[in-house]
């Protein structure tokens, strides 16, 4: 029978598993929005206005606004 381990260490382990994980995934993100980002701005290079939601959604974000306040230059802009 295994031996049991008290609540406070339980959530000490929790707390510090989470900790990495959150490290680990942190950087594996990091690496996947500047992929997104590179690939977004290849479908603004090669589209045009108006673009498709993935590419409306990316722009609103990196704006902060809604897309319909979003104009062609402010996207082109972005290529530079």
């Amino acid at each position: 029978m295994a031996t049991r381990m008290s609540t406070r260490v339980r959530y000490d382990q929790i707390r510090d598993d989470s900790a990495l994980s959150r490290t680990k995934n942190g950087h594996l993100k990091r690496k996947e929005r500047a992929n997104r980002d590179a690939r977004i701005l290849g479908l603004i290079k090669a589209g045009k206005f108006p673009y498709t939601p993935v590419v409306q959604t990316w722009l609103s974000d990196k704006f902060g606004v809604r897309f319909s306040q979003v104009t062609e230059a402010q996207a082109k802009s972005l290529l530079k």
